[in-house]
This record gives C-alpha cells, structure tokens and sequence, in this order.
C-alpha cells in the first residue's frame, strides 16, 4: 500500500473585529466580541496535515497557546500513521502479529473510535487506511483505483478485527494488511488536547481551529456564546470563504464533514474522500456536508464522518445515543438541524431553506 502526505490550502485574515477562519474542510468567522479588553495572542502553525489557527486570551495566553501547539505535537507523533515510529504505525506494521503497546491518548482515540465504528455498523471504520491509500486523496498520486485493486483490500477493512486491551493498553490487528488510519479523528483529538493545555496553563478564553474541527471555550465579552459562521459547500460558489449560516456555541466542539474537503476530478467525474467501507468507493447521498457538536472534540469529529456516510434519516438515532447534534446540508439546499441547534442556528443564505426534520 502507497502512503502519501497530502496538503492542504489556508487563508487567514482578521476583517474588523471577526477573525475569519478559512481551512479546506472548514470555514468559520470566530466573533470574539473582546473589544478592549484584552489583545488576544494569535499563531498560526501546521500539524495533523492542516494548519492550526490559535486565538487565546488573557495573561496566560501566549503560554497556552505553546502548551497546546506541544501538545497537538505530541499527539500528532503518537497517533498518525504518517509519523515514522508513531504508535499507530507501529501498529500496522505489526498486523497479524503481537499487540502493541500505545499511550493511554491514542488508545483512548481508538476506543472511541471502535465505539462509534460498533454503533454505526461499520459506516465509520478505523481500520479504512487500506482503501484510503488506494485513493490518495489530498496526495501525489490521486486517482480512482481499479476495481480489481479495490475488491482487492475491502476483506481487509474490517473494525472488528480491532482488538483493545484496557488491562495493559494494548491494541492488535488480526490480519496482515490491515491497517488504521485516524483521519476522521485526529483533528477533533487535537482540539480535545488544546483545550486541556489551555485549562492547564490559567487560560479562560480561547478559541483553535484545527482542520474541520473547532474548539472554543469560555465566553465573550457580552457573556454570550461564540458565534461560528458555517461554510457554504457548495463548489460551484466562487466565494470559498462564503458562509450559509451561524451557529453559536459556549464550551465545546463542532466538526464538519463535507464533499469540498478533499476531491478530485476524473474523466469528469468528481470523486470526493469521504469512503464507504463498504463499498470503497466515495459515499453516494444527497449530502454536501454534515457538522457535529459534541461534547468532545474526537467524538465530534468521528461522527460527522460516520454521519455522512450514513445519511441523514439513519444518523438521527446514532446523534441521540451520544447526545450530540447536527446540521445536515443537502445538494437541494436544504439544511436539516436537530432539537438541540434549534435556538442555536440560522441560515443567513437565501440560497438555503432551513427543513423541519421529520
């Protein structure tokens, strides 16, 4: 299997008193609201395959914001497959043979997501690194696989051949071939150790962006929660950094999931990175993005993937097990939000038409 590092694009810009928030996977207008109070240090760096865009605020805030790059380092080092020596790489390297002992942070990433991998059946699957190297999207070598290739390593992406020992902090593939890949939750883990490095180092304010996934804590000047500015995703908008909606949150995450993150076109043909396990091939629904809040970082991460792939109708009840919520945007333009965004969201679009769920 080929391994490749991919890039991404960014751009990032203050306009007046909003800092905007321009990544591949997301874009977001952060509306601090902090207007003399204090001069939020700002740093931009590159880790987990995107750039990590800092805002934190107070005394403490330059301190915070080099605890948090370490430690989205640190984990970036343990977890990605692309790290020489990294644990999930020792991991696939030692497929079908003994378990290997992990960091307590990534076997807590793998336990969450073989969770989410067992309560959507396998529409989120860890282990897809096969199939996802076949791709290379974002890479060198983009293309579509032949179907030969494809049939070729589905047996292999297979999350119950995952095995984890919380005794002695182990995991274990059970076949060669086999390999995992945390792509669809590395950047939400990241924002989950920022935020505890920011706790750790006296910061109360803070916002990071990392990729698709935001985290935000504390409040703004006025006491009122943040508000985030959801990218239109529609490709066929000259504007990339068009926003559809704003959606305000106090403490926590939202990841977002969408057809615009990572694509290609062949043979004019558009093939976009979001994987059907089953199938191997790019997942085909009437959704152009899917956002997630949850109470963690990696969860919401993991399940804007595992809700793409599902779709709408089937991600309502996996949303409600795990107490999150959810913006559907469809290519009809119409945006489906769950109970608990209903004071929390709006369209500010005339392109979109918010739709009661049914």
């Amino acid at each position: 299997m080929k391994m490749s590092t991919g890039k991404h694009s960014l751009k990032l810009h203050l306009v007046l008193l909003a800092l905007l928030i321009a990544v591949v996977g997301f874009v977001i207008w952060l509306y601090t609201g902090y207007v003399g109070e204090s001069t939020p240090y700002e740093v931009t760096n590159y880790a987990m395959g995107t750039y990590v865009q800092q805002t934190v605020y107070g005394k403490n805030g330059q301190a915070g914001a080099s605890a948090a790059a370490n430690a989205i380092s640190s984990l970036e080092n343990e977890i990605s497959w692309r790290v020489d020596g990294s644990e999930i790489q020792k991991l696939n390297e030692q497929a079908g043979g003994d378990p290997v002992k992990v960091s307590k942070d990534t076997f807590s990433i793998l336990q969450a997501s073989l969770d989410v991998a067992e309560e959507t059946g396998g529409a989120f699957d860890p282990t897809i690194y096969p199939l996802s190297s076949l791709w290379d999207f974002g890479g060198d070598n983009q293309q579509v696989p032949a179907r030969e290739e494809i049939d070729a390593f589905l047996p292999y992406v297979n999350y119950q051949d995952l095995a984890l020992n919380d005794a002695d902090c182990t995991a274990r593939l059970a076949k060669e071939l086999e390999a995992v890949d945390l792509g669809a939750a590395g950047k939400g883990a990241a924002c989950d150790a920022a935020l505890q490095a920011y706790r750790d180092a006296g910061v109360d304010n803070a916002v990071i962006a990392v990729g698709g996934s935001i985290g935000v804590m504390g409040r703004r000047l006025t006491q009122e929660n943040w508000r985030i500015s959801v990218r239109d995703p529609d490709k066929s908008v000259d504007d990339s950094d068009a926003g559809m909606g704003v959606l305000e949150l106090s403490e926590g995450f939202v990841s977002t999931s969408g057809v615009y993150e990572k694509y290609f076109e062949q043979d004019g043909i558009l093939y976009h990175h979001l994987l059907d396990p089953s199938t191997g091939y790019p997942v085909e629904n009437n959704l152009l993005s899917v956002s997630v809040v949850a109470q963690t970082g990696v969860l919401s991460d993991l399940l804007s993937t595992a809700c793409f792939v599902l779709g709408l109708d089937n991600s309502l009840s996996v949303l409600e097990h795990y107490d999150a919520q959810a913006i559907f945007i469809t290519r009809d333009k119409e945006v489906y939000i769950t109970e608990g965004l209903k004071d929390r969201f709006t369209v500010s679009s005339q392109a979109y038409t918010l739709k009661e769920l049914q």
